[in-house]
């Protein structure tokens, strides 16, 4: 018997829709569409992701930043050249911000909208590894239920346990091998997006606010004389 035989066995139809057709369609009815929408779009991110060169990155444009604003100011900063939409959005929000009060408020602000799209994406994830052992339950029910019911025809009684214990098998599958392990690492690296880009934003607030004092004075002594 070769392995497409053996394999073959393991993907009977009627136990993979029970499963995983019953799985996502609970997640979809715990779940907007824009919800399901990114969680299938953060699978290419799930597998192309690398949270440390985007950190290493992220030091590289700061401190790029930081060298312009010295040479020239704050205002300038917004030509500078980064890798990412979000340190772009920093550079031009660092640039037109009034104070370092307004920029840290764009931070925070833009920090919780990722984290909020970030956690929709996994929950539906989420929902799907939480319901798949329920509907391999049901699969098995359903499977017991038509074995019982043909313990009279024996070619019946194969068909009917191998789809009680398949579902079993395959809800199993879908939560701890597929979908779990898909939320944990959506979860992960979000995270640590979350913790670069902190810290990020600490160093331009830093910024903002030193050169805002640098400035004070000279705008004191101005309106004084």
């Amino acid at each position: 018997m070769s392995f497409l035989d053996v394999a073959a066995r393991f993907l009977d139809p009627l136990s993979l829709l029970i499963v995983f057709g019953g799985a996502f369609a609970v997640a979809a009815l715990r779940s907007t569409r824009a919800d399901l929408a990114a969680a299938f779009a953060a699978l290419r991110p799930l597998v192309r992701a690398d949270p440390a060169a985007d950190a290493a990155a992220a030091r590289t444009a700061v401190a790029r930043i930081e060298r312009v604003a010295e040479v020239r100011s704050v205002a300038c900063v917004d030509r500078v050249e980064t890798a990412g939409r979000f340190l772009r959005l920093a550079a031009v929000h660092l640039a037109e911000a009034p104070s370092s009060g307004a920029f840290s408020l764009w931070a925070e602000e833009e920090a919780e909208a990722m984290s909020a799209r970030h956690a929709r994406a996994a929950a539906v994830w989420r929902a799907v590894a939480d319901a798949a052992p329920a509907m391999g339950m049901l699969g098995t029910i359903l499977g017991l239920s038509s074995m019982f019911a043909a313990m009279d025809d024996a070619a019946g009684l194969g068909p009917a346990m191998a789809m009680a214990m398949l579902t079993t098998f395959h809800g199993v599958l879908l939560s701890s091998v597929i979908a779990g392990p898909i939320a944990a690492r959506l979860e992960r690296l979000s995270a640590e997006e979350a913790a670069w880009r902190l810290a990020a934003c600490r160093r331009l607030t830093i910024l903002a606010a030193a050169e805002l004092e640098a400035t004070a004075p000279r705008v004191r002594l101005r309106h004084a004389v």
